[in-house]
């Protein structure tokens, strides 16, 4: 059985920080093989920076996990293409763009790919221009056509529900679990498909509790009623309440299902 924890879009230092508090406290009880973190959303509320994979990475993370905000910092393209990091990003974003979309890690005779995929709708859906993000189904298939043999584990990072359903139930016993990301507010929808795939809609967020989706509210006011400059950032505490979601799955490699998804879903009081 393999044992994988992982922790969705990290939000700021208040979330980092709940990550550095929690995280040993979940490996001495779940015993996991493989930890995997959404990093895209760490700096300040949005991107990274390579600072910043460096505080994480001494958390001992086996791979970082991004979507469309990790090239919102300065420096990004020389942290993605940097291979010690274990970063990755949308693997359905154009090929010029810096990093990779998977990356496989060995685990004793196992091997498990970790794939990060872009949803479209809502986002960049119709543009026909050279940034336009390709199909997540069919970038999907070409990844799983070049290695029939080992498992799967999928950062979904999009907008819309349906999407994400899609593409799980699509690929439903090709790829052992497909974990949603982005919207930042965890679903209570996990659970194993017929095939065997586990699934959620989204995995969730670690971020600051009175927030509005790890932002400051006041930023979120602004930008519903139009008022002063919607685009300001308001900091957050790096202390205080946090919601803390997290998703824990056991896959069997024999069979090549999931066996169990589990929800963590608290909200923690980060020193």
């Amino acid at each position: 059985m393999l044992k994988i924890l992982f922790i969705p879009d990290i939000v700021g230092k208040i979330g980092r920080n709940a990550v550095r508090q929690e995280l040993p406290k979940l490996r001495k009880k779940y015993q996991p093989d493989v930890v995997i973190l959404n990093a895209e959303n760490s700096a300040h509320g949005i991107g990274a920076t390579q600072k910043i994979i460096d505080e994480l990475k001494e958390l001992k993370i086996d791979v970082f996990t991004s979507g469309n905000h990790i090239w919102d910092k300065g420096g990004s393209d020389e942290m993605l293409d940097n291979p010690e990091n274990r970063l990755i990003r949308p693997a359905n974003y154009p090929s010029k763009k810096a990093g990779v979309g998977v990356l496989q890690l060995n685990i004793g005779e196992i091997k498990l790919n970790v794939v990060n995929l872009q949803g479209r709708v809502f986002h960049d859906w119709n543009k026909e221009d050279s940034e336009h993000l390709h199909d997540p189904f069919k970038t999907l298939e070409k990844i799983i056509a070049s290695d029939r043999q080992g498992l799967y584990f999928v950062d979904f990072h999009a907008d819309a529900t349906s999407e994400k359903a899609a593409l799980a139930t699509y690929f439903d016993g090709q790829v052992q679990a497909v974990c949603g990301t982005h919207t930042h507010i965890q679903t209570a929808d996990d659970r194993i498909l017929a095939r065997g795939t586990a699934f959620i809609t989204d995995a969730g967020s670690v971020m600051y509790a009175d927030s509005i989706i790890g932002a400051a509210k006041e930023q979120v006011w602004n930008l519903f009623f139009k008022i002063g400059q919607t685009s300001k950032k308001h900091d957050l505490p790096a202390t205080g309440k946090a919601v803390f979601n997290a998703i824990y799955l056991e896959l069997d490699v024999k069979e090549r299902k999931a066996k169990k998804i589990e929800r963590i879903n608290k909200i923690i009081e980060v020193k």
